[in-house]
């Protein structure tokens, strides 16, 4: 059983089973009490004698409530190093079912992560179909704790039959190869948004890591597979490329795109992996959706200069001694050196002001949920540190003055109302 909560959302926010049966209770409460005045009275006594909740315990109510979306889970690619059963605690990582299930988690996007060593060796899409029978596997073994996603009606379904969903985006446009048809193949694998590159350009896009830009955006081939992932229905990510690749994206898509995981680049200037105001307007123009990623190195400029000054000892410890920088000493050093130059972890409040800066420029309809965990390794914020979380981060919210529908909008309604404009766009093509 689901119930739609309509709170001025495009699209459909689903009540929690839980919120339905209190909700059904109390409606067979108050029909039984129409006609005895004196019983509603005392309703109406005990309602406000009740002790009001503090905000942590609404945080808590709120990530029960709704849906929690989270665009970017690098799971896959954590557990094909090093297998753990997910659907158990695990004493590795930042996630698994118990701690998704304390932090209201509810539709983690398995990151198809594709290293992009793999564009010029090969093996790309062998390796996106290993980590895409993964995440099958994951569901097969645990069906009444998982469930795959294949649209934002099967996340919703997932929902209210209380299983965490599990969609899937392809971290890395390289495993297409060149090829139209094998969007279609990954589409059909349950591929439902594709980041055109990663750290290194590629056949489809430049890469705003990289000093190379040999497409000046964009590729011809790239242009083609935007227009075509419209009207299959695979949101296009615009995390990871350059800005010429953005701007030009933007001229070719018909549908709203997303960021799945970049933040507010007002924050960190000259990080060109964030987002600059003005890309950010013209997502929201286009009716996109920002995806707010908590990585230290993401959201604060302070953790950035730190972890360069370290990347830059490390690497003249390298030169001085004639090491390969992935040797052994080289790592103890590392170690060592973090040791007595602790990393600067971005805080909770500095996270938050990466949303209220997208609130504040372009409404609260195009900001969401990115977190990278598992993907961002040990540079995650103070109190966001896996995926129990959430409630730490709708506190937040609440504090600053945040609406409770507002902060639905931020949880998954702006990515539902996304995903959804763009299986409507596929339909009519």
């Amino acid at each position: 059983m689901s119930l739609s909560v309509k709170k001025n959302l495009p699209g459909k926010i689903y009540a929690k089973p839980l919120a339905v049966a209190v909700l059904i209770a109390l409606g067979l409460a108050i029909s039984g009490c129409q006609d005895n005045a004196p019983l509603s009275r005392q309703a109406e006594q005990s309602a406000a004698a009740a002790p009001k909740l503090s905000l942590a315990q609404q945080a808590n109510e709120i990530a029960k409530k709704y849906i929690i979306a989270d665009t970017h889970i690098d799971v896959p690619y954590r557990l094909e190093s090093q297998f753990e059963d997910v659907s158990e605690h695990t004493p590795h990582g930042d996630f698994d079912y118990p701690r998704a299930v304390a932090g209201g988690l509810n539709a983690a996007f398995m990151s198809i992560y594709i290293p992009a060593t793999l564009e010029k060796t090969g093996g790309s899409k062998a390796l996106a179909d290993n980590l895409i029978t993964m995440v099958e596997d994951i569901v097969k073994a645990a069906p009444n704790k998982f469930a795959l996603a294949y649209s934002s009606g099967d996340l919703s379904k997932n929902f209210a039959n209380g299983l965490i969903s599990l969609p899937m985006g392809m971290e890395n446009g390289s495993a297409i190869e060149g090829d139209l048809a094998n969007l279609k193949h990954f589409y059909d694998r349950g591929i439902r948004y594709i980041t055109l590159t990663h750290s290194k350009a590629n056949h489809i896009s430049d890469s705003s890591y990289d000093i190379e830009r040999p497409a000046k955006g964009l590729t011809d081939f790239g242009k083609e597979l935007v227009q075509a992932m419209n009207n299959i229905g695979v949101m296009v990510d615009v995390s990871h490329i350059s800005d010429e690749a953005f701007y030009q994206v933007m001229e070719v898509s018909k549908a709203p795109v997303i960021a799945s995981h970049s933040s507010a680049r007002h924050f960190t200037p000259g990080f060109e992996r964030n987002m600059s105001d003005d890309m950010i307007k013209l997502l929201a123009e286009n009716g996109g959706v920002i995806q707010i990623n908590f990585g230290s190195s993401f959201i604060s400029q302070a953790s950035i200069d730190k972890r360069n000054i370290h990347k830059a000892a490390v690497k003249a410890f390298a030169l001085e001694h004639g090491l390969d920088e992935k040797s052994e000493q080289v790592k103890e050093f590392s170690k060592a050196y973090l040791a007595k130059n602790p990393y600067l972890y971005a805080s909770l409040e500095q996270v938050l002001d990466h949303f209220d800066h997208v609130v504040k420029l372009v409404g609260i309809d195009y900001v969401g949920i990115g977190s990278d965990y598992d993907g961002v390794g040990d540079s995650l914020p103070t109190n966001l540190k896996d995926v129990a979380s959430y409630p730490n981060l709708i506190e937040g919210l609440l504090k600053r003055g945040y609406s409770e529908a507002d902060i639905v909008k931020i949880l998954s309604g702006n990515l539902m109302r996304v995903w959804q404009e763009v299986e409507a766009y596929a339909a009519e093509h």
